[in-house]
């Protein structure tokens, strides 16, 4: 299954990785210089959670990240579920 949360489409994004090298002016050296630059993977924080939404009567399994729970926290599930296409 993909990692992407099923709610704010949040997904896997790519970013840098800064190596440097050398001792800092602080502790007597000539400064820490920028080696080289190495490709990383950002993952979302993505949890399976079981959600009950009243207005179905049901609980809905989903793969969600966790400001996407704080936003069903804020604004309901049902509201939120809908939102994003999840229930009609």
């Amino acid at each position: 299954m993909a990692r992407i949360c099923s709610i704010r489409g949040t997904r896997v994004r790519s970013g840098g990785r800064i190596h440097r090298s050398g001792l800092a002016k602080k502790k007597g050296g000539i400064g820490r210089h920028v080696t080289k630059v190495v490709k990383r993977k950002l993952s979302p924080n993505l949890q399976n959670k079981r959600i009950w939404v009243p207005e179905l009567d049901k609980f809905i399994r989903l793969k969600i990240s966790c400001r996407a729970l704080k936003t069903i926290n804020k604004n309901g599930a049902y509201v939120t579920l809908k939102k994003a296409g999840i229930v009609k």
